[in-house]
């Protein structure tokens, strides 16, 4: 498998994960700055994954690295925006039902949830519920 990965598939991922957040981010700059004050920070909220955290054993090459580049890249990203009152977070998100998990769900579905420490697969609702709670006042001085 790592023989024949394709550098254009790497590229592509490092560029949709990575380098999207921090273009974004960048064109949005003056408007966050222009939004955010000391006890109502702006935010800048992006999806991470714990394949960027840990090896979860099944070769992602592209993903895991471009999922721990958004971790990376979000911690540097707060440590600059933090005192311009704008909070930058990434989500951490393990397996949840979505178009990119559905083959992987259907193949191993049971295996994956047993593996979760919560021993369930994720649901769209859960990635948002922790969005809008980083997007809340309750997540205004989490950074």
């Amino acid at each position: 498998l790592l023989e024949r990965y394709p550098a254009g598939a790497f590229d592509k991922l490092m560029a949709l994960n990575v380098r999207a957040v921090f273009s974004v981010t960048q064109a949005l700059l003056p408007f966050l700055e222009a939004a955010g004050f000391r006890e109502a920070p702006s935010r800048v909220i992006a999806i991470g994954s714990i394949d960027g955290i840990r090896v979860s054993g099944v070769p992602h090459f592209a993903y895991s690295a471009s999922k721990a580049a958004v971790h990376a890249l979000c911690k540097n990203l707060a440590d600059v925006l933090a005192p311009r009152n704008v909070t930058v977070n990434a989500i951490a998100a393990g397996a949840f039902r979505s178009r990119m998990m559905a083959v992987t769900l259907e193949r191993r579905g049971e295996q994956v949830a047993h593996s979760a420490a919560l021993g369930r697969i994720g649901e769209p609702a859960d990635i948002a519920g922790a969005a809008l709670w980083l997007a809340s006042p309750a997540g205004s001085w989490i950074t």
